[in-house]
C-alpha cells in the first residue's frame, strides 16, 4: 500500500484506468493485429502510465473471448508488471464463492495473473471474502455501494434503521486481515461518502462513475479523502475510448492529463501523514 501511496504522492494523481477492452469498440485499424485488445490495451497504458496510478482490467470484457481472451489479459498484466511494476493493478472480475473455490479463485488472480487486487461479491459472508485476505501484499476490493441503478435493490435498503451496505462495512472489519480490505464506493452517490469515512476511515476506496456515468470528482474528494489519500477514481470510457480514430492513444493521453490537474487541483489541501 505504501507503493500505491507513493504513486499517488509522486504523480499527484488518484487516476484509475479502466481497461474495459471491447473489441467492437477499439479503432478499426487494431482488428489487423494479431492480439488486437493487448495492441489496445498497450497503446493506452504507454499513453496515460505517467498520470495513473493504477490500472482495472475488467475481465468479462476478456472471458467473452474465451482463450485468446486470456491470453491478451495475462499479456496486459505481465506488460505491467514487466514495464510499470510500481503502478497499482486490479483484477475486476467481481467474484465471491465459499471455501476453496474462493481460494482457487485468489490464486488465480494473484499468484497465476499476479495482479495486486481483485473485486469481489460480499454477498455469500465470511468465509467467501477471507481466503483472498490470507494473500500478503495483497488486496481484496470488496463491492459496498456501488454506481448501479440496480445498487437500491438491496445495498441502501434498512434493516430495521441501518441500511444493508453499512452492515456490509462494519462487519468486513470483523474478519480476518481486513486490513486488506478496500471498497468498491460509486461516484453516484458521492453523498454516502460522509457515513462512509465513519465506518471505514482508513481503507482505500475504488470510485467509478466519475464522468460518463454523471459523478462528480470534486464532491467524491471533498468526502472521501483521507489523511492516506484513500481514493483511487476510476475512468474507464471517458479515456480509453474518446477517439476512435489512429490518434486513440494521443487522445486518452489528453484525457487522463486533464483528469490528473483536476485531481491535482483537489489534492493540493490534502495534509497526508
Amino acid at each position: 500500500m505504501e507503493q500505491l501511496i507513493q504513486q499517488i504522492k509522486k504523480k499527484q494523481s488518484l487516476l484509475c484506468v479502466g481497461l474495459d477492452t471491447d473489441r467492437n469498440k477499439i479503432p478499426p485499424h487494431l482488428l489487423k493485429e494479431e492480439d488486437p485488445l493487448f495492441a489496445f490495451n498497450k497503446a493506452i497504458i504507454e499513453a496515460t502510465h505517467s498520470f495513473t496510478v493504477a490500472y482495472k482490467p475488467n475481465t468479462a470484457f476478456y472471458e467473452a473471448h474465451g482463450e485468446a481472451g486470456w491470453r491478451a489479459l495475462k499479456k496486459t498484466i505481465d506488460y505491467l508488471n514487466t514495464h510499470h511494476p510500481d503502478i497499482f493493478t486490479i483484477a475486476d472480475a467481481k467474484r465471491g464463492d465459499i471455501g476453496n473455490t474462493s481460494t482457487m479463485y485468489a490464486k488465480a488472480f494473484f499468484e497465476e495473473m499476479a495482479f495486486d487486487s481483485v473485486t469481489v461479491a460480499p454477498y455469500m459472508g465470511r468465509d467467501s471474502v477471507e481466503p483472498f485476505l490470507a494473500f500478503e501484499h495483497k488486496y481484496a476490493i470488496l463491492l459496498a455501494l456501488t454506481s448501479n441503478e440496480g445498487a437500491s435493490d438491496f445495498q441502501t435498503q434498512k434493516l430495521t434503521e441501518e441500511e444493508l451496505y453499512k452492515k456490509v462495512l462494519q462487519t468486513s472489519l470483523t474478519w480476518r486481515n481486513s486490513d486488506r480490505l478496500m471498497y468498491v464506493v460509486g461516484a453516484t452517490k458521492a453523498e454516502f461518502l460522509k457515513e462512509i469515512r465513519k465506518i471505514v476511515p482508513h481503507q482505500f476506496l475504488l470510485v467509478p462513475g466519475v464522468g460518463a456515468q454523471g459523478g462528480s470528482l470534486e464532491d467524491v474528494c471533498q468526502y472521501g479523502l483521507n489523511d492516506r489519500y484513500g481514493l483511487l477514481i476510476n475512468s474507464s470510457r471517458g479515456i480509453i475510448y474518446a477517439s476512435q480514430g489512429e490518434d486513440f492513444a494521443e487522445v486518452a493521453r489528453e484525457k487522463a492529463q486533464e483528469l490528473q490537474r483536476e485531481m491535482e487541483k483537489l489534492l493540493s489541501t490534502v495534509k497526508v501523514k
